[in-house]
């Protein structure tokens, strides 16, 4: 049965991935979501890292019940769509994504994302068929909620340090296509040249680019590469974390200079007013 409380929502989001090029922030907290939505984004999504880090653990720690409840928090944020870092599934057998995924759909997002890195160094990387056969699976999942959530599929292999990571990237992408994902990304993948092959490769599907730290492209850039979607993971929460360690650090020393570029406190409690 339709959650009417998120159609519009959805709706939104995947028009945005129709045409043009669009930045979608991660927030970490209800805070942060709140304040991108001030600033006119149109969309957010969930950073697993800037999650994690704010709860004192390291990136993909966080079970699957922590994991919904944050996904619950920033919808609950703002009236924006939300994609959601999903990681793999949080689960390693297929009827358990199914299952992990439904749950996701339930916390009211707009998409979420699967990943084909496993977090084991031996073997980084679901293989190939394991790996098509999880996002088919996630697609059906979706599916059977009816409701209008977007899959996005996600290739690691530049993250994990695959010998070949550009084509089997595209290999992964494509088949990620044909298996149900609506919006594809291989976080990592940073080259023109690179990001052009990734969108030659799956379309007219739309693709996500990861910038997580400073580049020398633009927006418009991207968008000129065909880019549809661009995120930046968990940067704005290590800026954020930056300026904390900085500060701190000067605290320690017995220095104040570090709160040299912070917010005021009206600044903020007029951000946060009723």
């Amino acid at each position: 049965m339709t959650d009417h409380r998120y159609v519009a929502r959805r709706a939104a989001f995947r028009k945005l991935h129709q045409s043009g090029c669009f930045l979608i922030p991660n927030p970490w907290d209800a805070g942060s979501a709140h304040a991108l939505a001030a600033l006119g984004f149109k969309a957010l999504a969930t950073t697993s890292s800037g999650f994690a880090w704010s709860r004192a653990h390291a990136d993909n720690t966080m079970d699957i019940e922590a994991v919904l409840a944050h996904c619950r928090e920033i919808v609950g944020a703002t009236e924006l769509p939300v994609n959601a870092d999903f990681e793999d599934g949080h689960a390693r057998d297929i009827d358990s994504v199914k299952q992990n995924v439904i749950r996701c759909v339930e916390t009211g997002v707009a998409g979420l994302s699967i990943e084909d890195s496993t977090g084991d160094p031996s073997q980084p990387l679901y293989d190939f068929d394991e790996a098509v056969a999880r996002m088919r699976a996630a697609r059906a999942a979706i599916d059977a909620t009816g409701e209008d959530v977007m899959l996005i599929g996600r290739a690691e292999c530049f993250l994990v340090g695959h010998p070949d990571p550009l084509n089997e990237s595209l290999k992964r992408l494509r088949a990620y296509a044909e298996a149900g994902a609506d919006c594809l990304y291989a976080p990592g993948a940073g080259k023109p040249e690179q990001i052009h092959a990734i969108v030659e490769a799956v379309a007219p599907k739309p693709v996500n680019v990861l910038v997580g730290r400073p580049a020398p492209c633009t927006l418009a850039d991207l968008a000129k590469l065909g880019v549809r979607r661009v995120s930046v993971g968990g940067a704005l929460a290590g800026a954020a974390w930056g300026g904390f360690l900085r500060a701190a650090r000067g605290l320690a020393e017995g220095r104040f200079d570090g709160f040299a570029g912070n917010a005021t406190h009206s600044e903020l409690d007029n951000l946060f007013a009723p």
